[in-house]
């Protein structure tokens, strides 16, 4: 944090944006987040965080935090290589940080921030900051790649350590129990105080609740990750002839099915997909060449958690020639798309087999048969699908003068459940949906989108209950049947509800001042509510029903109200958080009142004030000097 003449927040003015091209010849081994344009206004803002190695899931960003939310650049504000992550992954100088502060300047307005990954993140290689943590704290929380809490014994296993990155001796602290980094124990607003983490689990949603405890409170976050390349070698073994390697595709798959990348090999055989986020799961898939069958699997999985060029992240292929005679075919869905990665065995007159998997195109060969009666070709029907009404086996095949073709295989896919989690009328991410069997066994689970979408691939027909666990501070119906046929199933939607708050200050009309011990009234459906202002003038009521609210302020003894004494806001079934709710008081002067002459205003003061500058903030770094880090 710093001191409030000293603050000043910044958007970043450029968009940036990461292209995976399809073989780039390098890429940066350790890369600095870039992030979206912040959208929405005080209390209700998002923007997307892109780890800028490839195959990292985007996350999409929502925060309760009140204004000013900033985007500066890391101009004059950076993690350099003294500190212990800069030393890691690098200086993030020139790299984008995200600015929040809490919902309310109070220490019970706590502000939610989600993160919510677009599929589970990688196991390692990556790590996040969080940044001027002095008077005040952030609790993480996490949900896995199931969608389940993660315990704090594991958050804790990824605190790598306080530091203070603008050399100074403040740093905070970190509490295994509770997960929560706190500031100094005078709650002293500093500069630098900052904790660094590492996850070791694949997570869905990493969520930051940020407290005040003092001070004008502001905390930065950063993410980074590792990436390390991805390559092999196709190599031509043919006996007779010749197999042009060069004319093979390559296809490389995330571990959850997304297609990051294709290629093709140099005239010697040897492929790269560039350098993409290291993790395990990674499958590349070959296609060959015409003309040429391809020697064992046609697929493999990687994993490049290890150093640049180690034996698991490569995949190398054999291929060759075709020799007579071929058996090939496809494997399509009811739909007629190809299924890659299906597994085909092809049974020999002799009793031998063969086995192979299809390629991106659903298609299988198996060469180098001899004439002869009695072969088959069985499928292995793949997860998420069923046989289709020609079954799985073609056999009591001929093998003469000429290639055996049209070997082929249609699967039925099965159905798909799929949905919305609202909450106050917007998506929530990061919530895990379950479809439990009404009979009994294992549910089929999945964890909402950043927009709360959510889709269940590959559900058995029968009768299920889809439910969900309400996030925090959400309510509202938990569970739905649902019947499963052999068609998808859609709009199994969850509309949660969420209370609303009241937040703001009281200042003295004269020195701008915060006034404490103010009594300031809230009068809705179920009565009155009366707090007091803290030290620093603010106020606020949380966990308020839909309706109108009437917000009144008592001026202390002695003083009195400048301007409007009350004023009604409206809250709806989607929870607003009605920040901004100022008062003034003053001492009454003998001379004329300001507010009854003929400039008499009835709105709160107009003047500048770093809460209610523009939203969000437009200007340079927080940090006014740009000294070391």
């Amino acid at each position: 944090m710093f001191n409030r003449a000293c603050l000043a927040l910044a958007l970043l003015a450029g968009v940036f944006v990461t292209v995976l091209s399809p073989a780039p010849a390098h890429a940066m081994t350790d890369s600095w987040a870039e992030w979206a344009p912040i959208s929405g206004t005080s209390n209700d803002y998002s923007t997307t965080m892109t780890q800028r190695s490839a195959g990292f899931p985007a996350a999409q960003m929502a925060s309760d935090s009140r204004a000013n939310v900033a985007l500066p650049s890391g101009a004059s504000t950076f993690l350099d290589a003294g500190t212990p992550p800069g030393a890691k992954y690098g200086s993030s100088r020139g790299s984008a940080y995200i600015n929040l502060r809490p919902k309310a300047d109070t220490p019970s307005g706590a502000s939610t921030t989600t993160y919510t990954f677009a599929n589970p993140t990688p196991d390692t290689g990556w790590a996040f900051v969080l940044g001027d943590i002095d008077s005040d704290q952030v609790q993480i929380r996490a949900t896995d790649e199931n969608g389940e809490d993660v315990p704090a014994a594991a958050i804790s296993a990824w605190f790598q350590g306080p530091f203070n990155y603008a050399g100074g001796t403040d740093q905070p602290t970190w509490n295994p129990a509770t997960s929560t980094l706190t500031g100094n124990p005078t709650a002293t607003d500093t500069n630098g105080a900052s904790g660094w983490y590492e996850p070791d689990i694949r997570l869905t949603s990493l969520t930051f609740v940020f407290t005040r405890r003092a001070g004008f409170p502001v905390y930065q976050t950063w993410f980074v990750s590792r990436a390390r390349p991805i390559g092999g070698t196709v190599t031509d073994v043919s006996t007779s002839g010749s197999c042009p390697v060069e004319d093979s595709v390559l296809t490389l798959v995330s571990p959850y099915g997304e297609t990051l990348a294709t290629t093709s090999p140099a005239a010697d055989g040897t492929y790269s997909f560039g350098e993409l986020a290291t993790q395990d799961g990674y499958t590349v898939r070959l296609s060959r060449p015409e003309g040429c069958v391809t020697v064992g699997e046609t697929e493999a999985t990687v994993s490049n958690r290890g150093n640049d060029g180690d034996p698991a992240s490569r995949a190398d292929f054999d291929v060759r020639q075709v020799i007579p005679q071929p058996i090939s075919g496809t494997v399509r869905d009811d739909a007629g798309a190809p299924v890659p990665g299906a597994t085909v065995t092809l049974t020999r007159p002799d009793g031998t087999t063969a086995t192979t998997t299809t390629g991106t195109d659903g298609s299988y060969l198996f060469d180098d048969n001899e004439a002869g009666t009695g072969y088959s070709v069985t499928l292995t029907v793949p997860a998420g699908y069923t046989a289709g009404p020609d079954g799985t086996t073609r056999s009591d095949i001929t093998v003469d003068d000429t290639p055996i073709t049209d070997q082929d295989f249609v699967v039925d896919q099965l159905a798909s459940v799929s949905g919305t989690v609202t909450g106050g009328g917007s998506g929530l991410g990061g919530v895990q949906v379950r479809l439990v069997p009404a009979g009994g066994g294992d549910p089929i689970t999945t964890v909402t989108d950043g927009d709360g979408n959510y889709t269940l691939d590959g559900v058995p027909p029968g009768d299920y209950t889809a439910e969900i666990d309400a996030p925090e501070g959400y309510s509202g119906a938990t569970t739905r049947p649902v019947t499963v046929a052999s068609t998808d199933v859609t709009g199994v939607d969850f509309d949660l509800t969420r209370p609303g708050s009241i937040a703001g200050r009281v200042t003295d009309a004269s020195s701008g001042d915060p006034v404490a011990g103010v009594t300031v009234t809230v009068d809705g459906p179920d009565g009155p509510v009366e707090v007091t202002t803290d030290d620093a003038g603010g106020y606020i009521v949380e966990d308020l029903p839909p309706g109108d609210y009437t917000i009144s302020v008592t001026a202390p003894d002695g003083m009195r109200v400048v301007g409007e004494a009350s004023r009604t806001v409206t809250i709806t079934s989607a929870g607003e958080i009605h920040g901004g709710q100022d008062f003034r008081v003053d001492e009454p002067d003998t001379g004329p009142d300001p507010d009854t002459g003929p400039d008499a205003h009835a709105g709160p003061d107009t003047r500048a004030d770093p809460d209610t500058g523009p939203d969000p903030g437009a200007g340079a770094d927080r940090r006014p000097d740009p000294g070391r880090r």
